[in-house]
């Protein structure tokens, strides 16, 4: 592999940025919301599971009364 030169790397980089692409205010707006949303229902989801195997379990072993 060929060493690149600095200048020549840094031109490269320049380069690429120019075709990189940002997401816009709207987009990153949505995908945040809809990420927060996600968390939330996830959260639920595994309190709900964590609950039910807790019960599974305290019947199992007989604890808690």
């Amino acid at each position: 592999m060929a060493k690149t030169k600095p200048i020549e790397f840094l031109r490269q980089v320049r380069q690429e940025l120019v075709k990189v692409t940002f997401p816009s205010r709207k987009e990153t707006t949505i995908s945040t919301i809809m990420v927060l949303i996600m968390v939330v229902i996830m959260a639920v989801f595994f309190l709900a599971v964590d609950q039910v195997l807790s019960l599974g379990i305290r019947a199992v072993l007989g604890l808690g009364g």
